[in-house]
C-alpha cells in the first residue's frame, strides 16, 4: 500500500511561507530593501534552501506573482457596463493607495522595470487579470450594451492605463473622478468601434 501524500504537503508549505514573507518584505522595504536573508529570516525557511530554490530577490518576486495569477479578483457587477468599468478603474487606484497592498504592487512594477524574470511574471499575472477582467464586457455584449465585436481585454486595458500613467509616469494622484473618466473614456472608444 502506498503512503497517501498530504495536499499540497512540505513544498507547498515552504513556497506559501516564503511568498507571506515576501510579501511582507516588499511592503516594508521596498523592491530595493528585498533580501534572500532578510525573507528567509522572516519565514523561518533556511536561507540556503531559500537561495536553492529562488535564487534571487527577483526570482521571490517571480514567483509571488505566478502564485498570484490565479487568484481570484473581485470583478465588478453593477449590471451595467459603465458602472463596471469604474468599478475596476476604482479597484487599480485603490489597490495602489491601500497601506498594505499599495507598497506590494509598486515594488512589483519598479522590480518588473529593471528584470526581465519579474517583467515576464508581471506580464502574466496582469495578463491573468485582464483575462479576470473582461467577464464585465462579455456581460456587457450579453445585455446588449456593446457589440459583440469589441475586443473585451483590450477595453480594460484601456480603462486602467491611464490610471497606471498616472501613478508611474507622472507620478501624480488618482482621483475616484480621474480613474472614472478613464473608465468613461475607454467605454466611448468601444462604443465608437476604436477597441
Amino acid at each position: 500500500m502506498e503512503p497517501q501524500k498530504r495536499p499540497g504537503g512540505r513544498s507547498a508549505r515552504v513556497r506559501d511561507t516564503v511568498r507571506t514573507a515576501t510579501l511582507a518584505e516588499l511592503a516594508l522595504h521596498g523592491y530595493q530593501g528585498l533580501t534572500i536573508d532578510n525573507v528567509a529570516q522572516r519565514s523561518g525557511v533556511h536561507k540556503t534552501t531559500v537561495y536553492r530554490r529562488w535564487g534571487t530577490p527577483e526570482g521571490l518576486i517571480a514567483d509571488a506573482l505566478e502564485l498570484a495569477e490565479s487568484e481570484p479578483w473581485p470583478i465588478p457587477d453593477s449590471g451595467s457596463i459603465e458602472g463596471d468599468l469604474r468599478g475596476i478603474t476604482d479597484l487599480v487606484r485603490t489597490g495602489f493607495a491601500d497601506p498594505e497592498a499599495g507598497p506590494i504592487a509598486s515594488a512589483f512594477i519598479a522590480a518588473a522595470t529593471q528584470n526581465s524574470a519579474a517583467a515576464q511574471a508581471l506580464r502574466r499575472f496582469y495578463a491573468a487579470r485582464h483575462t479576470q477582467s473582461a467577464e464585465v464586457v462579455r456581460r456587457a455584449v450579453a445585455r446588449g450594451e456593446l457589440p459583440a465585436t469589441v475586443a473585451a481585454e483590450d477595453l480594460i486595458r484601456f480603462a486602467v492605463a491611464p490610471v497606471y500613467y498616472r501613478l508611474f509616469i507622472a507620478h501624480e494622484p488618482v482621483t475616484e473622478q480621474d480613474a472614472h473618466r478613464a473608465a468613461d473614456a475607454a467605454l466611448a472608444a468601444a462604443r465608437a468601434g476604436v477597441i
